[in-house]
């Protein structure tokens, strides 16, 4: 983790409800197959908060074996198995703003340049999607949302699915930019992902405020 969330995250992690969280999970780890691998749980708080731009919010980590890296929607650049989601979020990269040459599927680039990428839930286990919702990860990324609404100005808040999509009320609206749209995944990407140009209208705000550009 990055010094500059630390008072954050020490704050929460002393909480009721992060305890009870901690405790579950310690479980799970011990019981089951679960995913992100422990060390990279909190991996998109290695993000410098400092320099944080756009937050692109999702929903749980991939379950399939050996693809969840901690960073919401990001694979391991060793990795051959490209989720569906993840090739949807490239589409629309080539739609929105012309053919893309690296779809490594590796997004740590991305996260060197300012952008959180971060799950509604940041656990799950393998091949059960949406198996630690409800235990506490969704009051720790409303909290995440709320220290970033405060905090920060001009942020880009990119909402995801029905689940992010419901942390829009956290945001103010006329201190940042929120783009919302129907999850990647196969199962919704045709209900307004596809089309909803994230990646160009990301860019137009940051300019307007004088940030630098995201190379997505």
């Amino acid at each position: 983790m990055h010094e500059s969330w630390k008072p954050f995250l020490k704050s929460e992690f002393n909480k009721p409800y992060f305890k009870e969280l901690s405790e579950f999970l310690h479980a799970e780890y011990e019981a089951k197959t679960i995913f992100p691998p422990k060390a990279q749980v909190f991996r998109a708080f290695s993000t410098d908060l400092n320099e944080v731009k756009v937050v692109i919010l999702g929903q749980d980590p991939y379950h399939t074996p050996g693809v969840a890296d901690g960073l919401a929607f990001s694979i391991s650049a060793k990795n051959n198995y490209m989720p569906p989601s993840l090739i949807n979020i490239y589409k629309e990269i080539d739609s929105d703003l012309g053919k893309h040459a690296n779809k490594s599927g590796d997004l740590s680039s991305w996260q060197k340049q300012g952008v959180l990428l971060l799950n509604n839930v940041l656990t799950v286990e393998a091949h059960k999607a949406g198996s630690h919702r409800g235990k506490g990860w969704e009051d720790f990324t409303e909290a995440v949302i709320k220290y970033l609404n405060q905090e920060k100005e001009n942020l880009v808040f990119i909402l995801w699915g029905r689940d992010a999509r419901n942390k829009k009320k956290l945001i103010d609206t006329k201190k940042h930019l929120v783009l919302e749209s129907a999850h990647p995944s196969p199962l919704s990407a045709y209900n307004g992902f596809f089309g909803s140009k994230p990646f160009s209208k990301a860019n137009e705000y940051l300019e307007e405020h004088g940030k630098s550009l995201i190379f997505w």
